[in-house]
């Protein structure tokens, strides 16, 4: 299945500001194959995820995402992105 990426730009901006993370770099941690994804929440009936990977080997993030299907694709969702030093990812 294919995997697609979409985001809010208002809110791709305000968290390259927030965490000096894009959205865009934040994508790229779905080609670790290493990477690990929980279940965080449900909210308003939809399903959000954390992902902790690596970018090419050197950078850490922790991504907060929705995931859904729609014509044999998968959409994935970008909602935050940040450095796993600066996040919850303690917890995973």
């Amino acid at each position: 299945m294919e995997l697609y990426f979409e985001w809010d730009e208002a809110k791709n901006q305000k968290n390259q500001k927030k965490h000096d993370v894009s959205f865009e770099t934040a994508s790229l941690i779905f080609d670790d194959p290493l990477r690990i994804s929980i279940q965080d929440r449900h909210t308003s009936g939809e399903e959000r995820w954390q992902t902790i990977g690596m970018v090419k080997g050197v950078l850490m993030l922790l991504v907060a995402h929705t995931i859904f299907d729609e014509d044999e694709c998968e959409i994935v969702r970008i909602i935050s992105a940040m450095g796993s030093h600066q996040s919850g990812a303690k917890s995973i």
